[in-house]
């Protein structure tokens, strides 16, 4: 007599036979856009004070463990990227042609805003006036800039999240690890093991990004509503016309004309990291997607490693281009101060030598304040733009989080070193984890 067993068929689910299916993280992220509009609709227009502060809550945890990962992981980071040039030929080449693209970007983004400014008059017809604007809490100026790049001591650059004081940290230890040489080798396999535990954490926080949108849009929509909007149309319609031409124009051109590379394999490749980083609003927090991305769009792994947290910190064509140039016009409208050719070359040059003051985080008050300090416009001015600062913080670090893996692309193309097979099979599939340095993902 023969035992009898019957199995499931291959491919269907045992027990019940019911599956609730995985929903794709780039559908759950638009879902919590539309639930998170509508609540802050909700909260706004039945004035719903408790859903309002949830709302709030919400958003504000998700920012906070985003930034509670940063100090240590922009510092081992930057110090693993520059310890890992030492595995990449011509180290020194491709650091100096990464820092030349994004200067050469930066400058493109920042003319985009300066003339879509000229053309729209966004401070025009607004009904603001000098009285509505307030001094901000954080200002910036060139002495401050330069003078806080070197830190007093090694604790309080990460106890006060100063981002640029600890790339200057980390920068030192990763040279001198590097001049070290096989001595250097316990503390660099520690710093590795560290990034991987700093990175593997931070997935999970970015696993509740569905969550935190709800929270972040639902609070802009209820504490803001629509008629604040509608002040600052024309800006908030500058801002983001700015940088889809920089994203959509700009990035696409330069990849088909420099690269060579079909533009549409880099957004599928991307397409994860710019979507994150327009929910997140930070640079720093998306970077472990947005070097991931970067690999699997062709770069070498250790030239990504470099590019990518150098970036983060530094490359940032939204944040420090295209906004100061039209926060700057915008703000001397309003006050009623002219601007000559002198003026519109100096926002240039702060978008250019001043961006690592944005620092990858939330925000660019930093960064505007250290141009309009620079040609003499009122700081007040910021305030006029504090209470929309969150919504045009958006598409400001998608733009910043494309530009960041685009730079690296392009010079790995005029390297010879992009692998062009692994790029042009690049997909749209969302990166959800990192497993023991192995890239998993679900299909899309």
């Amino acid at each position: 007599m023969s035992a009898n067993t019957t199995s499931p068929a291959a491919g269907k689910p045992s027990g019940s036979g019911f599956r609730i299916p995985k929903v794709p993280f780039w559908a759950q992220i638009v879902a919590g856009l539309v639930l998170g509009v509508l609540l802050g609709w909700l909260a706004r227009g039945q004035d719903i004070g408790w859903l309002k502060d949830t709302l709030e809550q919400v958003g504000d945890i998700f920012i906070r463990l985003l930034k509670l990962a940063v100090a240590p992981l922009v510092f081992f980071a930057i110090l693993v990227s520059i310890t890992n040039l030492r595995k990449v030929n011509n180290a020194a080449r491709l650091a100096s042609r990464t820092l030349l693209w994004f200067m050469i970007t930066s400058l493109i983004a920042v003319a985009i805003g300066i003339t879509i400014g000229l053309l729209t008059n966004p401070g025009s017809g607004t009904g603001l006036t000098p009285k509505d604007g307030k001094l901000p809490e954080n200002q910036g100026s060139w002495i401050d800039f330069l003078t806080g790049i070197i830190p007093t001591d090694v604790i309080t650059p990460f106890t006060e999240l100063n981002v640029l004081q600890i790339v200057f940290i980390s920068a030192v230890a990763g040279i001198a690890a590097l001049a070290l040489g096989e001595k250097a080798k316990p503390v660099l396999t520690l710093s590795e093991a560290v990034l991987e535990l700093l990175q593997k954490a931070l997935w999970w926080v970015i696993r509740l990004a569905p969550v935190g949108t709800i929270g972040l849009i639902g609070y802009a929509i209820a504490d803001y509503g629509w008629d604040l909007i509608g002040k600052y149309a024309t800006f908030t319609a500058d801002v983001y016309i700015g940088c889809a031409l920089v994203l959509f124009g700009v990035y696409p051109l330069l990849l088909a004309t420099v690269a060579k590379v079909n533009p549409l394999q880099f957004f599928k490749g991307a397409w994860p990291a710019i979507q994150l980083a327009f929910v997140s609003r930070s640079s720093v927090g998306t970077m472990p997607v947005t070097q991931k991305v970067t690999e699997r769009l062709g770069v070498p792994k250790e030239y990504a490693s470099f590019a990518v947290p150098f970036g983060a910190t530094t490359k940032m064509d939204g944040c420090a281009a295209i906004y100061p140039a039209l926060a700057a016009i915008f703000i001397a409208q309003i006050f009623d101060v002219q601007l000559g050719i002198q003026d519109y070359l100096l926002i240039a040059f702060v978008s250019v030598v001043g961006s690592a003051a944005t620092a990858g985080l939330t925000g660019a008050t930093v960064m505007l304040t250290l141009t309009l300090s620079t040609l003499g416009l009122p700081l007040e001015g910021v305030g006029l733009l504090m209470a929309i600062d969150p919504i045009l913080d958006m598409i400001r670090t998608a733009t910043n989080v494309a530009g960041q893996a685009l730079i690296p692309v392009i010079v790995s193309a005029k390297e010879k070193i992009l692998d062009h097979d692994v790029y042009n099979s690049a997909t749209s599939s969302p990166v959800d984890e990192i497993d023991s340095g192995r890239e998993v993902a679900v299909a899309a």
